[in-house]
């Protein structure tokens, strides 16, 4: 089927060059699987926007090859030949992405299964209660969970070349989940990944923004290598479950941040405890105060505990995080300081005195 695909590239004209995309080097990979295909194209960075009809183009001749049940085109830009070299550029810079956003936060972790969207998507939440303009973007490519979270399967609006971010609770908001069908799965390698990452960064209309906060996918990978070189990230916040497992994930997803010159503003402690919906009662099931610790050791800040707790988990798979939902909760007053700490960070400003849960 690759071959079928090549050649249905091969009648996909650039106007620019005169050449056909082969014949002009812009396919890079080709990916066939039980009938979905996904193609990269590298094109030169200046031509990225002007090739958006030219890989709609390329989308659609490859949907027509027969077997094709599936066809993807992404974009990749790379530097011609006469950009100024990367060596005369400042480290970290050239031409970096969302510049009219004055603070990027990544909330990571070194696993999955740690809460760690549950806790990006509420503290984008709490940030704009606060009267900021906030973003939501979800960089996990492979398992994108803001719609349910956020609940809402609506498309965006595309005006030209611009795709316009879904607006719900307050934020401004991106995923691959809004752009494909929900049982959809991304059968895509590396390119591919940081081509999409870019398209959601510098393809959609974002605004002025006064933080992004961006939902990190798990582990130390194509992703957060492509955050780091082309948004300049103000700061990750790492989030972990008390047990040493998850802990151990969490150390190399501060290392990782250290390695590419991204401050870790600190530690986040989910699923500290349970509570018992009934009685209130508190189980200590992963342990308690292991991420506390962990910071400790690690230099950065403990930014807070939060319990694992039914309402918190009920509240998401609805669509309705608690930090909306119920503001006034134990839970929410805790994802409310975290996020006003992390702007205080930010801006320089000391830190108020961490909250409390009261056990009802």
């Amino acid at each position: 089927m690759q071959a079928a695909v090549r050649g249905a590239l091969a009648k996909v004209m650039d106007g620019d060059t005169g050449k056909d995309l082969v014949a002009s080097n812009f396919v890079e990979t080709i990916t066939a699987r039980d009938g979905m295909v996904q193609v990269t194209l590298a094109v030169p960075r200046d031509r990225a926007r002007q090739m958006e009809p030219v890989r709609a183009a390329a989308e659609a001749a490859v949907a027509r090859v027969p077997g094709v049940l599936s066809a993807t085109v992404v974009l990749t830009a790379h530097n011609a030949p006469a950009a100024v070299p990367a060596a005369k550029a400042p480290a970290g810079q050239g031409a970096m992405l969302l510049p009219d956003v004055k603070k990027i936060i990544a909330v990571a972790s070194g696993k999955g299964g740690v809460g760690k969207s549950t806790t990006a998507v509420n503290l984008a939440v709490s940030l704009a209660a606060q009267g900021l303009a906030v973003g939501l973007l979800d960089a996990d490519i492979y398992g994108p969970s803001l719609p349910q979270m956020l609940g809402t399967q609506e498309k965006p609006r595309v005006t030209g070349q611009r795709i316009h971010p879904i607006r719900r609770w307050g934020l401004s908001a991106m995923s691959i989940g809004f752009l494909v069908e929900q049982e959809t799965p991304m059968v895509w390698r590396g390119p591919m990944v940081m081509g999409a990452l870019e398209q959601m960064m510098g393809q959609v209309e974002w605004g002025t923004l006064d933080v992004l906060v961006v939902d990190m996918p798990p582990g130390t990978g194509d992703a957060q290598l492509t955050m780091s070189q082309r948004v300049p990230l103000a700061g990750a916040v790492i989030v972990s479950t008390p047990q040493d497992v998850a802990l151990i994930d969490a150390r190399r997803g501060v290392r990782m941040f250290e390695k590419v010159n991204v401050p870790v503003l600190g530690l986040i402690e989910n699923m500290s405890f349970f509570c018992c919906p009934n009685c209130g009662h508190r189980e200590e099931i992963f342990g308690h105060g292991g991420a506390e610790k962990e910071a400790a050791r690690l230099g950065t800040e403990f930014l807070g505990a939060l319990p694992l707790k039914l309402k918190i988990r009920e509240l998401a798979d609805a669509g309705t995080p608690i930090a909306a939902a119920q503001p006034d909760s134990d839970e929410a007053r805790i994802y409310h300081w975290i996020a006003a700490r992390l702007w205080d960070k930010l801006n320089g400003a000391e830190a108020p005195a961490m909250p409390s849960i009261v056990m009802e």
